[in-house]
């Protein structure tokens, strides 16, 4: 079972009063139902879906209800479960706010649609259930969309997530509209929306972990690279102490600059620090890695002065 789906089988089993059924009706209708003048038709591939609505339109209208399940000849060859009302058809078009008065089709719906949060809340629900879908945190980049059918619509989706600062946003497509949101914590913020709480457990479980592991990587490639500018420093020391000992020998310098030669030659894995705290308790004073990085630059400046009037 997908992610989203499991989101969609958890909502749907959360209570609502009448208008926040009204609500999510008229959401789940605005986006899949075919009206013509005898029906309304709405369709889904979930069967718990079908139930669930079948269940809303006959509390809410008391009407017959027709039901037909045929095989959905897409690549997942799927079952298509339709719901057909013929009963007070206008009616309920109207009460939820997809034609008005006249008998045209309303593409936003009206205000009392969704006049508190709760309705706005129930609304999303509808929307996602007839038109949305979240990836798996734990397999895929965050991502949330909605597919709909018209820029109008899109911005009227966009906005209503924006009223909650969920920083949605919309891109065109070939067959509609993708309003998306791809923040972590935004669609963790959307699935309480949806009071899909064990959703939003997993969600953020799997969340901390990942961030978690990036965070862990990180101070990995940190030391990592820690280490290789380390072994690199001390090597291009080495090598300009080589040089010095080539050239006129170690005991030909500075003593200080001869015995810090000394020392990086015998520990030449160990950083600054390091040498620093070992020379320092083998020679019993105190060598600061400031002190020994200046006396590693002086024995770089012979090196290259000895090097030049070699050229």
């Amino acid at each position: 079972m997908s992610f989203s789906i499991e989101i969609k089988t958890e909502i749907i089993k959360t209570e609502n009063t009448n208008l926040e059924n009204l609500a999510l009706l008229s959401a789940y209708f605005r986006q899949n139902a075919y009206v013509d003048e005898k029906l309304i038709r709405v369709h889904t591939e979930n069967a718990s879906i079908c139930r669930y609505l079948f269940k809303i339109i006959k509390e809410l209208y008391d009407v017959s209800i027709n039901v037909t399940v045929r095989k959905n000849f897409n690549f997942r060859k799927s079952m298509l479960y339709i719901i057909e009302v013929k009963e007070k058809k206008d009616n309920i078009l109207k009460d939820i706010s997809l034609i008005n008065d006249q008998g045209y089709f309303i593409n936003v719906p009206k205000e009392y649609i969704i006049e508190d949060e709760e309705l706005e809340k129930a609304y999303l629900k509808g929307t996602f259930l007839a038109s949305g879908s979240v990836n798996n945190p734990k397999t895929s980049r965050y991502h949330l969309e909605f597919l709909l059918d018209d820029a109008e619509y899109a911005e009227f989706i966009s906005d209503l997530l924006n009223k909650y600062d969920l920083n949605s946003r919309i891109i065109k497509r070939k067959t509609g509209y993708m309003v998306y949101i791809k923040e972590a914590e935004k669609i963790s913020d959307f699935l309480k929306i949806l009071k899909a709480y064990n959703g939003v457990l997993y969600f953020e479980n799997v969340r901390v972990y990942r961030e978690q592991k990036n965070i862990t990587n990180r101070l990995n490639n940190c030391e990592q690279a820690n280490i290789e500018k380390t072994i690199n420093t001390a090597l291009s020391q080495i090598e300009h102490i080589n040089i010095i000992s080539d050239a006129i020998g170690l005991d030909n310098i500075d003593e200080r600059l001869s015995e810090v030669a000394q020392f990086r030659i015998k520990y030449p894995e160990s950083s600054l620090s390091e040498l620093s705290d070992i020379m320092s308790h083998e020679l019993g004073k105190r060598i600061t890695k400031s002190c020994l990085n200046h006396r590693l630059r002086k024995i770089k400046e012979k090196a290259e002065q000895l090097a030049d009037k070699n050229v």
